[in-house]
């Protein structure tokens, strides 16, 4: 049995993003400079809990005959669909229309191979926390050879494959192909260097009584997931060069 699935993407945005997930979204995920976050799942369901497939036999009548396969299914379409999204070409070509509305998928040439690069997409977008971490050089200094007070910096130096976890510690190898993998405005590696730096609140209540978060404590968890993310980036971008331009 297949489960949950669902391809998100932004509609109205300066920048266009897709992404796939198990799991429900929030409606502000996707939103670059306004726009909405607009999902489309493998399935739905009614209030009674019955689950309906969400692509039409019409759909699936339409693939079937302009590829001349009787054996395409409902759950190949949903791959392909997931490759073409991520299409620079396509990307580039409907740039226009994709701000302003829901993506229109074409037929494109080789449909299996379309869906199977989705399906591929999909297994390392999905699996992210699961894949073999990149083999990135780490370099640690002995806190007792520096005079430097402890302090989390989580900044890439992409020219030179370099992340400077804080001052203790530097990842080095960083493969220029995975910085090419982006996120609206942030590479999928810049999103989690943001997301994990220590940020002051702006309110003062807030910042005095609620603002725990420091990032040494999960500096390892951090580093391995820089890891895992940097393979996704990798793998997604060769996986998007097969495809034509």
């Amino acid at each position: 049995m297949v489960r949950f699935m669902q391809i998100s993407f932004n509609v109205g945005s300066t920048k266009f993003i897709t992404l796939v997930s198990d799991i429900i979204v929030s409606q502000g995920t996707l939103l670059v400079a306004g726009g909405s976050t607009q999902c489309a799942p493998l399935y739905r369901y009614a209030k009674d809990g019955s689950r309906m497939e969400n692509i039409t036999d019409w759909a699936l009548k339409k693939f079937q005959k302009e590829y001349n396969d009787k054996k395409i299914s409902k759950e190949d379409i949903f791959h392909y669909v997931y490759a073409v999204l991520h299409h620079p070409a396509y990307r580039e070509k409907y740039k226009i229309n994709l701000k302003r509305e829901f993506p229109r998928i074409p037929f494109y040439e080789n449909f299996r191979q379309w869906a199977k690069w989705g399906q591929n997409l999909m297994d390392l977008h999905l699996n992210y926390e699961r894949v073999e971490p990149y083999p990135l050089e780490r370099e640690d200094i002995d806190p007792e050879e520096t005079r430097k007070a402890y302090k989390a910096r989580l900044k890439a130096c992409e020219e030179e494959g370099i992340i400077e976890v804080d001052t203790l510690t530097t990842l080095k190898g960083v493969p220029a192909a995975a910085w090419d993998y982006q996120l609206g405005t942030y590479s999928a590696l810049g999103w989690v260097l943001e997301r994990h730096k220590e940020k002051k609140p702006r309110d003062a209540t807030i910042r005095e009584k609620f603002n725990t978060y420091r990032f040494i404590d999960y500096k390892e968890d951090v580093i391995e997931l820089l890891g895992r993310v940097c393979t996704v980036s990798v793998e997604t971008m060769k996986i998007i060069s097969e495809m034509p331009e």
